[in-house]
């Protein structure tokens, strides 16, 4: 067994068994254990440093702290559907297009629009209003309509289409008809038609005209600080509403 012992003035000696078998009386200037003492010195730093980075290895794991809730992949898929819109959630309005199975009766199947009264015409029942349902509030009124001519009681109702027209005149660059997927605003219908001809155009006078339950309404518009960003509020239309932009009093 080879060891090591200080003597002397810091000197080092080997030592084998506990006896020394050589010894080394050189001086503090002696080569041999200046080398030995460097070694020594920088086994000890690379120690340290060793220490250290276990010390710190051990601090970083321990500052990981596990989720209580973990976020899995399938989690976030159920999240997505259940916050995805539902198309039965939409409401039927003049203009769409639906149809209409009845799986027990084939010979009833049929493809209805929804007319400005929002009516819709069936076989053996004649008018029934479906404006303002949803597709499965529809179905259930027409099972029960159609009871006794049904063996299955079951009637599956989709949406064809969906249209939203309305109807721009006066003093815009591209008067007409504008057909919209979704329901659209006074402004944003003008917009479609082109714009105003701010040449002509009174962005104060600005009328809708409303066919509703028999009756026609009209509604005075004021278009000039909404467009100027003084005002806010907007004026949702309705399918089949007509804006009537009027045009500037010119003296002459």
């Amino acid at each position: 067994m080879i060891g090591i012992m200080a003597i002397g003035n810091q000197h080092l000696v080997p030592l084998r068994a506990g006896k020394m078998l050589s010894s080394c009386f050189g001086g503090v200037g002696c080569s041999g254990c200046d080398k030995l003492r460097h070694l020594l010195v920088e086994i000890m730093n690379w120690a340290k440093l060793a220490v250290v980075a276990v010390v710190l290895a051990l601090s970083f794991t321990g500052c990981q702290t596990p989720d209580a809730n973990p976020v899995w992949p399938s989690d976030v898929a159920k999240a997505a559907a259940t916050n995805a819109p539902k198309s039965d959630a939409m409401v039927l309005r003049e203009g769409d297009s639906v149809r209409i199975s009845f799986p027990g009766a084939p010979n009833l199947n049929t493809t209805a629009p929804i007319r400005r009264d929002g009516m819709i015409t069936l076989q053996l029942i004649g008018e029934f209003k479906a404006a303002g349902l949803t597709p499965s509030q529809l179905e259930k009124e027409l099972i029960k309509l159609y009871g006794p001519h049904l063996q299955t009681k079951e009637v599956l109702v989709a949406v064809e289409s969906s249209a939203f027209p309305v109807y721009v005149t006066g003093a815009v660059l591209r008067p007409g008809k504008i057909m919209s997927d979704r329901p659209i605003t006074a402004l944003e219908a003008i917009m479609e038609a082109g714009g105003f001809d701010y040449t002509k155009a009174n962005l104060k006078a600005v009328t809708v005209i409303r066919s509703e339950n028999g009756k026609t309404e009209h509604h005075k518009l004021n278009l000039k600080p909404l467009l100027q960003g003084q005002g806010t509020e907007q004026f949702n239309l309705k399918p089949f509403d007509i804006i009537y932009v009027q045009e500037k009093f010119n003296w002459f």
